[in-house]
Protein backbone atom coordinates (compact mmCIF):
# COMPACT_ATOMS: atom_id res chain seq x y z
CA UNK A 1 0.00 0.00 0.00
CA UNK A 2 1.19 3.45 -0.85
CA UNK A 3 1.95 6.00 1.88
CA UNK A 4 1.75 8.90 -0.51
CA UNK A 5 1.48 12.14 -0.42
CA UNK A 6 4.83 11.36 1.51
CA UNK A 7 7.08 14.00 3.31
CA UNK A 8 10.18 12.26 4.16
CA UNK A 9 12.97 13.46 6.38
CA UNK A 10 16.26 12.06 5.95
CA UNK A 11 18.27 13.46 9.06
CA UNK A 12 21.63 12.66 8.11
CA UNK A 13 25.52 14.00 9.62
CA UNK A 14 28.07 15.92 7.22
CA UNK A 15 30.05 14.33 4.83
CA UNK A 16 27.95 11.50 4.27
CA UNK A 17 26.30 10.33 0.85
CA UNK A 18 23.36 12.74 1.68
CA UNK A 19 23.58 14.67 -1.59
CA UNK A 20 23.92 11.84 -3.75
CA UNK A 21 20.87 10.02 -2.15
CA UNK A 22 18.89 13.25 -2.79
CA UNK A 23 20.01 13.02 -6.21
CA UNK A 24 18.84 9.50 -6.33
CA UNK A 25 15.17 10.24 -5.08
CA UNK A 26 15.37 13.60 -7.40
CA UNK A 27 15.31 11.54 -10.26
CA UNK A 28 12.03 9.75 -9.56
CA UNK A 29 9.24 11.54 -11.50
CA UNK A 30 7.09 11.54 -8.56
CA UNK A 31 9.40 13.36 -6.22
CA UNK A 32 10.77 17.29 -5.23
CA UNK A 33 13.28 17.48 -3.14
CA UNK A 34 14.86 20.14 -0.81
CA UNK A 35 18.47 20.47 0.23
CA UNK A 36 18.96 21.26 4.07
CA UNK A 37 16.33 23.59 4.88
CA UNK A 38 17.86 24.68 7.74
CA UNK A 39 20.86 25.74 7.37
CA UNK A 40 21.00 29.69 6.73
CA UNK A 41 18.82 29.44 10.34
CA UNK A 42 20.66 27.89 11.82
CA UNK A 43 24.34 29.26 10.38
CA UNK A 44 22.15 32.92 11.89
CA UNK A 45 21.32 31.21 15.33
CA UNK A 46 24.99 30.04 15.68
CA UNK A 47 27.04 32.16 14.09
CA UNK A 48 29.39 29.26 13.21
CA UNK A 49 31.38 30.75 10.60
CA UNK A 50 30.75 27.94 7.65
CA UNK A 51 32.35 28.36 4.36
CA UNK A 52 29.54 31.14 2.51
CA UNK A 53 27.46 31.40 5.67
CA UNK A 54 26.47 35.22 4.85
CA UNK A 55 25.45 33.84 1.15
CA UNK A 56 23.29 31.06 2.48
CA UNK A 57 21.65 32.79 5.50
CA UNK A 58 20.63 35.28 2.79
CA UNK A 59 19.56 32.54 0.38
CA UNK A 60 17.49 30.37 2.58
CA UNK A 61 16.16 32.71 5.27
CA UNK A 62 16.43 32.47 9.06
CA UNK A 63 12.52 32.35 10.10
CA UNK A 64 12.56 28.28 11.31
CA UNK A 65 8.59 28.42 11.77
CA UNK A 66 8.00 29.33 8.20
CA UNK A 67 10.80 26.53 6.94
CA UNK A 68 8.88 24.16 9.13
CA UNK A 69 5.21 25.10 7.98
CA UNK A 70 7.23 24.50 4.15
CA UNK A 71 8.41 20.98 5.37
CA UNK A 72 4.91 20.19 6.54
CA UNK A 73 2.86 21.47 4.43
CA UNK A 74 1.77 20.93 0.27
CA UNK A 75 4.46 19.13 -1.52
CA UNK A 76 5.98 21.47 -4.23
CA UNK A 77 5.02 20.84 -7.62
CA UNK A 78 1.81 18.26 -6.96
CA UNK A 79 3.94 15.84 -6.70
CA UNK A 80 3.46 12.54 -4.60
CA UNK A 81 6.63 12.65 -2.69
CA UNK A 82 8.88 15.55 -0.76
CA UNK A 83 12.41 14.11 -0.06
CA UNK A 84 14.01 16.87 2.71
CA UNK A 85 17.54 16.60 3.11
CA UNK A 86 18.48 17.44 7.11
CA UNK A 87 21.13 17.81 8.61
CA UNK A 88 20.83 17.03 12.86
CA UNK A 89 23.14 19.57 14.11
CA UNK A 90 20.79 22.58 11.93
CA UNK A 91 17.65 21.29 14.59
CA UNK A 92 18.84 23.19 17.38
CA UNK A 93 17.21 22.60 20.75
CA UNK A 94 15.25 25.65 21.08
CA UNK A 95 13.06 24.45 17.99
CA UNK A 96 9.54 22.81 18.91
CA UNK A 97 9.61 18.63 17.63
CA UNK A 98 6.22 17.95 17.34
CA UNK A 99 6.03 19.23 13.70
CA UNK A 100 7.97 15.68 12.71
CA UNK A 101 5.42 13.62 13.38
CA UNK A 102 3.81 15.24 9.97
CA UNK A 103 7.15 13.86 8.10
CA UNK A 104 8.72 10.55 7.97
CA UNK A 105 11.98 10.87 9.71
CA UNK A 106 14.93 8.53 8.23
CA UNK A 107 18.51 8.36 9.71
CA UNK A 108 21.62 8.05 7.54
CA UNK A 109 24.96 7.31 9.21
CA UNK A 110 28.31 6.58 8.58
CA UNK A 111 31.35 5.86 11.00
CA UNK A 112 32.94 8.62 12.69
CA UNK A 113 36.45 8.12 11.59
CA UNK A 114 35.38 8.29 7.85
CA UNK A 115 33.06 11.57 8.37
CA UNK A 116 35.97 13.57 10.51
CA UNK A 117 38.49 12.73 7.52
CA UNK A 118 36.42 13.87 5.02
CA UNK A 119 34.85 16.75 7.14
CA UNK A 120 38.37 17.96 8.47
CA UNK A 121 39.50 18.24 4.60
CA UNK A 122 36.89 20.96 3.97
CA UNK A 123 36.77 22.70 7.35
CA UNK A 124 39.36 23.02 10.05
CA UNK A 125 39.05 22.77 13.86
CA UNK A 126 36.01 20.13 13.60
CA UNK A 127 33.96 19.33 16.98
CA UNK A 128 32.15 16.42 18.07
CA UNK A 129 28.97 19.23 18.02
CA UNK A 130 29.79 19.88 14.21
CA UNK A 131 29.12 16.47 12.91
CA UNK A 132 25.87 15.51 14.25
CA UNK A 133 26.13 12.41 16.40
CA UNK A 134 25.15 13.50 19.51
CA UNK A 135 22.24 15.39 17.93
CA UNK A 136 21.50 12.30 15.97
CA UNK A 137 21.32 9.86 18.43
CA UNK A 138 19.19 12.22 20.19
CA UNK A 139 16.43 12.46 17.84
CA UNK A 140 16.20 9.34 16.76
CA UNK A 141 14.84 8.18 20.56
CA UNK A 142 12.73 11.47 20.58
CA UNK A 143 11.06 10.04 16.77
CA UNK A 144 11.43 6.42 18.44
CA UNK A 145 9.50 7.64 21.63
CA UNK A 146 6.83 10.28 19.36
CA UNK A 147 5.67 7.36 17.16
CA UNK A 148 6.14 3.98 19.20
CA UNK A 149 8.50 2.78 16.03
CA UNK A 150 12.01 2.28 15.73
CA UNK A 151 12.61 5.01 12.17
CA UNK A 152 14.95 3.56 9.17
CA UNK A 153 18.19 3.70 9.75
CA UNK A 154 20.97 3.37 6.59
CA UNK A 155 24.07 3.14 7.15
CA UNK A 156 25.96 4.10 4.10
CA UNK A 157 28.65 2.02 3.90
CA UNK A 158 26.46 -0.80 3.83
CA UNK A 159 24.17 1.33 1.35
CA UNK A 160 27.30 1.81 -1.56
CA UNK A 161 28.21 -2.13 -1.36
CA UNK A 162 24.58 -3.08 -2.83
CA UNK A 163 22.88 0.53 -3.92
CA UNK A 164 20.09 -1.54 -5.59
CA UNK A 165 19.11 -3.76 -3.15
CA UNK A 166 19.05 -1.30 -0.23
CA UNK A 167 17.08 1.33 -2.34
CA UNK A 168 14.84 -1.17 -3.11
CA UNK A 169 14.64 -1.83 0.21
CA UNK A 170 14.08 1.60 1.30
CA UNK A 171 11.35 2.03 -0.94
CA UNK A 172 9.45 -1.59 0.23
CA UNK A 173 9.90 -0.03 3.88
CA UNK A 174 8.13 3.47 2.94
CA UNK A 175 5.37 1.61 0.87
CA UNK A 176 6.47 2.97 -2.65
CA UNK A 177 7.18 1.28 -5.79
CA UNK A 178 11.21 1.24 -6.60
CA UNK A 179 12.09 3.33 -9.79
CA UNK A 180 15.27 2.07 -11.79
CA UNK A 181 15.90 5.76 -11.97
CA UNK A 182 16.85 6.23 -8.44
CA UNK A 183 20.32 4.47 -9.29
CA UNK A 184 21.94 7.33 -11.70
CA UNK A 185 21.79 10.76 -12.83
CA UNK A 186 23.08 13.38 -14.74
CA UNK A 187 26.35 14.86 -14.07
CA UNK A 188 26.67 18.46 -12.97
CA UNK A 189 25.05 20.89 -10.73
CA UNK A 190 20.75 21.28 -10.20
CA UNK A 191 18.99 23.92 -9.01
CA UNK A 192 18.15 22.15 -5.69
CA UNK A 193 21.49 21.99 -4.66
CA UNK A 194 22.02 25.05 -1.60
CA UNK A 195 23.70 27.96 -2.46
CA UNK A 196 26.04 26.36 -0.76
CA UNK A 197 27.40 23.76 -2.67
CA UNK A 198 29.93 25.26 -4.38
CA UNK A 199 32.02 24.43 -1.52
CA UNK A 200 30.53 21.21 -0.81
CA UNK A 201 29.24 19.08 -3.80
CA UNK A 202 32.28 18.75 -6.06
CA UNK A 203 32.22 14.90 -5.88
CA UNK A 204 28.26 14.94 -6.20
CA UNK A 205 28.52 17.53 -9.79
CA UNK A 206 31.07 15.31 -11.25
CA UNK A 207 28.85 11.81 -10.47
CA UNK A 208 26.55 10.49 -12.63
CA UNK A 209 25.45 7.45 -9.76
CA UNK A 210 26.79 5.96 -6.73
CA UNK A 211 30.27 5.62 -6.48
CA UNK A 212 31.37 1.80 -5.35
CA UNK A 213 32.59 1.51 -1.85
CA UNK A 214 36.09 1.50 -1.05
CA UNK A 215 37.73 0.88 2.24
CA UNK A 216 40.04 4.04 3.02
CA UNK A 217 42.60 4.32 5.56
CA UNK A 218 42.09 7.40 7.84
CA UNK A 219 44.56 9.99 8.91
CA UNK A 220 43.75 11.23 12.01
CA UNK A 221 45.31 13.17 14.72
CA UNK A 222 44.93 12.87 18.00
CA UNK A 223 42.35 14.99 18.57
CA UNK A 224 40.21 13.88 15.59
CA UNK A 225 40.94 10.56 16.73
CA UNK A 226 39.64 11.23 20.28
CA UNK A 227 36.40 12.93 18.83
CA UNK A 228 35.91 9.88 16.81
CA UNK A 229 36.00 7.94 19.91
CA UNK A 230 33.46 10.21 21.07
CA UNK A 231 31.19 9.75 18.73
CA UNK A 232 31.04 5.82 18.11
CA UNK A 233 28.72 5.05 20.96
CA UNK A 234 25.90 7.54 19.51
CA UNK A 235 26.83 5.71 15.76
CA UNK A 236 26.91 2.48 17.03
CA UNK A 237 23.17 2.71 18.79
CA UNK A 238 21.55 4.04 15.40
CA UNK A 239 24.24 0.91 13.23
CA UNK A 240 22.03 -1.29 15.86
CA UNK A 241 18.98 -0.77 14.33
CA UNK A 242 20.47 -0.48 10.52
CA UNK A 243 18.07 -1.38 7.48
CA UNK A 244 19.39 -5.18 6.88
CA UNK A 245 17.53 -6.45 3.33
Amino acid sequence: MSLTPLRIAMWSGPRNISTALMRAWENRDDCVVWDEPLYGYYLDATGIPHPGAAEVIADQGTDAETIIATCTGDIPGGKAIFYQKHMTLHLLPELDRGWLSALVNCFLIREPEAVIASYAAVRSDVTLADIGFVQQAELFEQVCNMTGEIPLVIDSREFLLEPETMLRAICARLGIEFSPKMLSWPAGPRDSDGIWAKYWYDSVWNSTGFAPYREKPFQLNQREQDIASEARPYYETLYRQRLQP
